[in-house]
């Protein structure tokens, strides 16, 4: 017997410029983030390592009674697939492989594993009679490569696929059923003056 698990992704809150830990719009936006899902039946909130996630999900995590936050290295920050220039689209290689330039051999297959993972341990429905809901609080690469895993998409095409700070994306995995993305960048939660951040002035909607 397997039951429907409702994934909620989210990318961490606006960061510190050094990136050691949430800046005071970023705590804001993870509050407001857990007011958002208070009443929703979160059981478990999963977190990367990097301290910009795991204070985003402790924040969050406040909001949601009795839901303590764990952490996993495959909710990291990492390059899930690192494209080879026959993959990508003739009109976009260019700049697609320079936005990865910096990216090694070593990167990529760290990247491979660490994604096949998490779509191992966040993805599909879940033993049980029970219906499931999550909340992962990870970083930008993995939003864009689970939502392309969902939408069975090419592997390149997690690229373009972005968030904003705690951007809410739900992902629903049903038996027998393709999975269906109910929401993705959802920002609802966020007063105007802390919505969009992460994304350049241009691609703001």
């Amino acid at each position: 017997m397997v039951a429907a698990r409702y994934l909620y992704l989210v990318r961490h809150g606006e960061a510190l410029a050094d990136e050691s830990g949430l800046s005071a719009n970023g705590r804001r936006q993870a509050a407001a983030l857990g007011r958002r899902l208070a009443g929703r039946p979160i059981e478990a909130v999963h977190h990367g390592p990097a301290a910009r996630a795991a204070q985003t999900a402790q924040v969050a995590a406040a909001q949601l009674a009795g839901v303590g936050t764990v952490v996993a290295e495959c909710a990291g920050d990492y390059v899930p697939h690192l494209p080879e220039r026959a993959e990508l689209p003739s009109d976009s290689a260019d700049f697609l492989l320079g936005f990865l330039s910096w990216a090694t051999p070593e990167d990529a297959a760290t990247g491979r594993a660490l994604a096949r993972e998490a779509e191992r341990r966040f993805t599909g429905p879940v033993a049980g009679e029970r219906e499931r809901h999550e909340l992962l609080v990870t970083h930008n690469f993995l939003v864009g490569w689970l939502v392309r895993h969902a939408l069975d998409a090419p592997a390149w095409r997690w690229l373009g696929i972005n968030q904003a700070h705690t951007g809410l994306t739900v992902i629903r995995y049903a038996p027998g059923r393709p999975p269906a993305v109910l929401v993705h960048n959802d920002q609802r939660h966020l007063p105007p003056d802390l919505a969009w951040t992460g994304f350049p002035p241009e691609q703001r909607i």
